[in-house]
């Protein structure tokens, strides 16, 4: 719905055009009928902006899982099929990898009817895996974390292995080199002294009072560096907010997280496992509902992150995990850690296909 799965799709097609593979990317919103997925993509935004108990209740109805909700198929993906099988038929590929559930959800109905005669290899983006991942037609999920990988065995009784977070290469790489040198000029030049605090809000620059959280940090010394996705309106309010800086929508990330201190993030999506990748500490305070909750919890439950319950445990975690010291050196490490192998060796081992029923 946002960047995230689409910065995943990405890095592994460049992955494998890099290998001499061929790739392609197909957005499974828009293969649906009479522009219902720009539709879907709007009420999500809309819901999760203006009204987000909404979508805190459609997660709870059909997304968490819990006793008496079994994975099941999703209706909505069968409107896509065709559109899908026209595009697997052109390309002819030899495995599919949905990363964003309502794909899995697609792949793995026409998995277990027969009808894509390809495997499909489900990578779950998530640490906190909802039901919409999870379709028994599917022939293998390459997972995060150990925990997820546990889950989905756990619910579907079928293959998972766990391969941690895609992202790009170059949030791994460090040194000075230029663009993080320019960032971390900048952000001395606005904050002397102050260490740069990276608060997302998305791509779409949504949260629970960013600018709030704004004011506090600023209050403390530190420096805010609020990521207002493609909200102008939200980079304006926050643009005349002293001792906060709005730079708008950022295309060199790993540079700037690395001239920051911390992250404080809203949903444990691909921003976090980007920080983790650069060796920024993550604290996550008033996460999205739904899935944003629940992953944020799963985080702090893996020792990947700080879950602050309030202003106070907030500024408490981002002393402690700003301040050099062995609690930031151990959590660095942690967020390292999850990246495990690289996911093209699984891909392209490619699972044997189910046979059909």
């Amino acid at each position: 719905m946002g960047a995230g799965h689409d910065s995943v799709a990405a890095e592994v097609a460049r992955r494998l055009r890099a290998e001499g593979k061929e790739a392609r990317v197909v957005d499974v919103l828009a293969l649906l009928p009479r522009g219902l997925g720009t539709g879907l993509r709007g009420f999500y935004e809309a819901c999760v902006r203006g009204a987000p108990w909404a979508y805190g209740g459609i997660y709870e109805l059909f997304f968490r899982l819990g006793a008496g909700r079994r994975p099941t198929g999703t209706p909505l993906a069968r409107l896509a099929a065709d559109a899908f099988m026209t595009s697997v038929r052109r390309s002819r590929p030899d495995v599919v990898v949905p990363v964003f559930h309502l794909a899995a959800q697609l792949t793995g109905q026409l998995r277990a009817a027969g009808v894509l005669r390809v495997p499909s290899t489900v990578l779950i983006v998530d640490f906190a895996v909802h039901r919409q991942w999870l379709h028994p037609g599917n022939d293998l999920h390459l997972c995060v974390s150990d925990d997820g990988a546990r889950q989905v065995r756990r619910w579907l009784g079928a293959p998972a292995e766990t391969v941690g977070p895609v992202v790009d290469p170059r949030f791994f790489e460090g040194g000075e080199e230029a663009g993080a040198s320019t960032w971390r000029g900048r952000l001395e030049s606005r904050g002397p002294g102050r260490p740069a605090v990276l608060v997302s809000g998305g791509a779409w620059g949504v949260g629970s009072h960013l600018l709030d959280t704004a004011r506090l940090l600023a209050g403390r010394g530190f420096l805010p560096v609020v990521l207002s996705g493609r909200n102008e309106r939200l980079r304006r309010a926050l643009s005349g907010t002293p001792g906060v800086l709005a730079p708008g929508w950022v295309t060199d990330m790993p540079q700037l997280l690395r001239a920051c201190a911390a992250l404080v993030d809203n949903a444990a999506g691909q921003t976090a496992v980007q920080a983790l990748a650069a060796g920024v500490p993550v604290v996550g305070y008033r996460p999205l509902p739904g899935h944003g909750v629940d992953g944020v919890r799963r985080m702090a439950a893996l020792g990947l992150c700080d879950f602050a319950a309030d202003a106070t445990g907030l500024l408490g975690s981002l002393d402690r995990l700003t301040a050099p010291g062995p609690e930031r050196a151990r959590r660095i490490a942690a967020g390292r850690a999850v990246f495990r192998d690289d996911v093209l060796t699984r891909v392209l081992a490619r699972p044997v296909p189910k046979r059909s029923p």
